[in-house]
């Protein structure tokens, strides 16, 4: 395969990619799983084609050198190449040094000629062809001299610097796995405020009834005293529910960093890890704010905090305590509980939980799976550090909904303080969403702690 059909296959798939993206784009929505596998095999296959370009391209420049190196003679000695305007010189180094030789050689001149008054962009490719020598006459005092070697610092050594593999952990050491956002359901919104209603109570009278049997209208009890149904007639009993409007306010989440303009065009790495870690930031704080936001000021109202959320206490052992407490979703908050949401050190506690015999219920350290993997009492657990050890969640995780009004964004700007005389940038990077419960009793906060 030809490096151009390489080229093009590279393209086609990339361009393939792109354009499976943006459907989802186009209909304002995230990617499906299998929408997100094709791109990602395709990305795959891309970048393994154009690691075989980059070998192939290697191989091509060696081959160009190795030419080179043998038409002016330094592979062949005494020969000299006429395509090039190197070749080899008679060299008496006792009049002149090698550096004015090469100065003034037909491959400086070849070279200056295609950089037009002297001056190389940044982005300039610079080589030269070979000047070999022969015959060479050495000046008095260079002669023989002691051999170079790099085992030592006062020789070759002092130059050799150690390889540089650069960030091979990354910031994976200071972040922690993010789950809640996938647990909770996912919106937009395109204005500053989510205004719903919350179903407060209900009264459900609903019964029987029998044909009427009397015309009569229903009678009043004294003066002021209620309306009483005339028997027979054949009322139906009324039934009520009662609501309340709650706001859910878009607040800003943001933070930012310093850097150098150096450090961004120098080091191939950093704006990877900026970015990674600045977005990282932003996600990381909006799930401790939709587990434990406090409702003042700029915090989200968790499900930690709003009101109307049940609780369960501290029952005989882990067991029934989490047991009786997804019973409290189903009865009282009649809703369908989907998840456990623990934090990773209680999920360490249901693990090593033995029976009489001794025996792991989750099948111990043999076992591939374990209660985060294979449920409690038919519920995934999720393990999330944004819930405090000893206290936990279960319910019906589609009752709380988060509304993004502004996904997470990165933009730089010298404009801060005096950061332009200083060749300095600020990088910011922040979002806006609102969260909201809009049925607080189908989550039950459990107690943990003995």
């Amino acid at each position: 395969m030809t490096l151009d059909e390489i080229k093009g296959q590279v393209r086609q798939k990339l361009t393939e990619a792109r354009d499976l993206a943006e459907i989802s784009v186009k209909a304002d929505r995230e990617m499906s799983g299998e929408e997100k596998a094709t791109v990602k095999k395709l990305m795959d296959e891309a970048s393994a084609l154009r690691k075989s370009l980059q070998s192939r391209e290697q191989d091509d420049e060696l081959r160009k050198s190795l030419s080179d190196l043998a038409g002016v003679g330094l592979l062949e000695p005494g020969t000299k190449d006429k395509k090039t305007p190197s070749g080899l010189i008679e060299a008496d180094l006792r009049k002149k040094s090698m550096g004015q030789y090469f100065t003034e050689s037909a491959v400086w001149n070849h070279f200056q000629a295609q950089n037009p008054n002297g001056r190389i962009g940044e982005k300039t490719r610079v080589q030269t062809d070979a000047l070999g020598f022969k015959n060479m006459i050495p000046a008095k005092g260079r002669g023989a001299k002691a051999l170079v070697t790099g085992a030592s610092d006062t020789s070759a050594g002092a130059y050799i610097q150690d390889q540089w593999l650069g960030a091979i952990s990354g910031l994976e050491l200071f972040q922690r796995p993010l789950t809640i956002r996938d647990l909770v359901t996912n919106g937009t919104t395109s204005s500053d405020t989510v205004e719903y209603a919350r179903v407060t109570a209900i009264t459900n009278n609903a019964a029987p009834v029998a044909e009427a049997t009397s015309a009569a209208l229903p009678t009043q009890d004294g003066t002021t005293g209620p309306l009483i149904n005339n028997a027979g007639g054949g009322y139906k009993p009324e039934s009520a529910f009662t609501t309340e409007r709650e706001t859910a306010v878009v607040k800003t989440i943001a933070h930012w960093i310093p850097a150098t303009k150096r450090s961004l065009s120098d080091a191939s790495q950093i704006m990877t890890l900026i970015d990674s870690f600045l977005e990282y930031g932003l996600e990381e704080e909006l799930e401790d704010q939709m587990i434990a936001g406090s409702g003042s000021g700029e915090n989200f109202e968790g499900i930690g905090t709003v009101s109307g959320t049940q609780s369960q206490a501290w029952d005989t052992d882990l067991f029934v305590t989490t047991r009786k407490a997804k019973t409290k979703v189903r009865l009282v908050g009649r809703a369908r509980p989907n998840g456990y949401v623990l934090n990773p050190a209680d999920v360490e506690r249901l693990d090593l939980l033995k029976d009489n015999e001794g025996r792991y219920y989750f099948g111990g350290p043999g076992n591939a799976g374990t209660s985060a993997d294979s449920g409690l009492w038919g519920l995934p657990v999720i393990e999330s550090e944004a819930v405090p050890s000893g206290v936990g969640y279960v319910g019906d995780w589609t009752k709380a909904i988060l509304w993004n009004r502004q996904q997470a964004s990165i933009s730089i700007t010298d404009s801060h303080a005096d950061f332009f005389v200083r060749n300095l940038v600020a990088i910011l990077a922040e979002m806006r969403a609102a969260f909201g419960v809009v049925q607080p009793s189908a989550f039950v906060e459990i107690d943990l702690t003995a």
